[in-house]
């Protein structure tokens, strides 16, 4: 590396982001958000009396709104977050037709593993693309299930449409939104099922799910009895009908009220800013903004191959300089640790560090709640600390050679 990466170091920015919170989940809260937003929740109270019932209905009832479903569509608020809506609904509505899942991050990933390893389903097609990519978006045969993610939260690669999905068809649709919901357009009419959590886009908090079932989901659910034994945390129908009440207000388990009341506050949030178009735009714009910084960084490149493929919320970047490169995988994730490690201690920008088991880089998250200023505040700090990193691995090999 030698002494011109010595020289390398540059000065340091002077403006920060006002708010150095990047985390892809839980995820920054909306501008202006304190604890004051928490003052009317419900607490002390069950959350089966009629006034605490009415603000998770509220939730259900606004989230509808904002995201355009379609009226003959149930939504539900369901335990343990994003994970826990998709789960319940592998479990009870596949295996009576075959299925394809498309796989390309950590995420989907993870459905394929319950798919093929748990359910044990005998009729998968697996279609798998590395990160930064899309697997083959050939057409879905009309007569299978496919399940797959909207956007891959930890490869920053997601779906512009889903035009492989027919929509004249018997099988089901499973989508894994959560953190493409509130940022990204979904086309309604392509799917049977999706889902997401609070703590994406919008800014909640963590360990409540939603789950969305358009009315062949429903006649699956109730019309389809697959023979496995589910724990009451997973149930969503009782003597063949679906139990209705999870869809009005009426979860499976306790609630947290002060989770629903800052669930309530962030989308009071999105109505205030256009609602999904408005959502989307400040998504869009994030993305846009990093998009600018990458075309002149000189050290960095987004992980999604393909433009149009590229995340506005979870959005992966990678190190392509020929030095970094050279190395093996554990030197450069140790390279790219250091990275976010140094943007931590200064305090400008928090959890960027890439998913554990993606490329090693960045990830920055772009959703709704995050300022446009705040990501052009963070850009320089990246070329900052970047050069740091520079600096110290050539200190280092200078030490090394004596």
């Amino acid at each position: 590396m030698g002494k011109a990466m010595i020289e390398l170091g540059a000065a340091r920015p002077a403006v920060r982001p006002a708010n150095p919170c990047f985390s892809s989940g839980p995820c920054a809260k909306r501008p202006g958000w304190s604890l004051a937003a928490l003052e009317g929740a419900m607490v002390g109270r069950s959350h089966r009396a009629a006034e605490p019932k009415g603000r998770i209905a509220e939730v259900i009832a606004r989230s509808r709104a904002i995201l355009g479903m379609p009226a003959d569509w149930r939504l539900g608020v369901v335990p343990a977050s994003d994970t826990g809506a998709v789960e319940m609904v592998l479990w009870s509505v596949l295996g009576q037709r075959g299925v394809d899942v498309l796989v390309w991050e950590s995420f989907s990933k993870e459905w394929a593993t319950d798919i093929v390893a748990q359910l044990k389903l005998p009729d998968v097609a697996l279609r798998e693309a590395p990160y930064g990519r899309l697997p083959a978006l050939d057409p879905v045969a009309p007569e299978r299930d496919a399940v797959f993610v909207w956007n891959g939260t930890t490869s920053g690669v997601r779906l512009r449409d889903a035009d492989f999905i027919a929509e004249e068809r018997e099988g089901l649709a499973i989508c894994d939104a959560t953190s493409a919901a509130f940022a990204m357009r979904l086309p309604w009419e392509r799917l049977d099922v999706v889902t997401w959590s609070w703590q994406k886009v919008l800014g909640g908090e963590a360990a409540h799910g939603m789950l969305a079932l358009s009315p062949r989901a429903v006649a699956r659910l109730e019309g389809y009895d697959a023979g496995r034994p589910l724990p009451k945390i997973m149930r969503l129908t009782r003597g063949g009908k679906l139990i209705e009440g999870i869809f009005e207000g009426d979860t499976i388990n306790t609630p947290s009220m002060l989770c629903v009341e800052d669930a309530l506050d962030g989308l009071r949030w999105a109505e205030s800013v256009g609602g999904l178009d408005g959502l989307v735009a400040r998504s869009e714009a994030n993305l846009a903004a990093v998009e600018r910084w990458v075309a002149s960084s000189g050290w960095a490149a987004f992980l999604a191959e393909e433009p149009e493929a590229r995340s506005c919320t979870s959005i992966c970047l990678k190190i392509v300089v020929p030095w970094f490169l050279a190395m093996d995988a554990r030197a450069q994730a140790r390279v790219a640790k250091r990275l976010a490690a140094i943007l931590e201690a200064e305090g400008v920008g928090l959890d960027l560090a890439s998913y554990r088991d993606a490329p090693p880089g960045l990830r920055i998250w772009g959703g709704a709640t995050v300022e446009t200023s705040d990501i052009e505040a963070l850009l320089p700090w990246l070329d900052w600390a970047f050069a740091e990193v520079a600096v110290e691995m050539a200190r280092d090999e200078a030490a090394a050679d004596g």
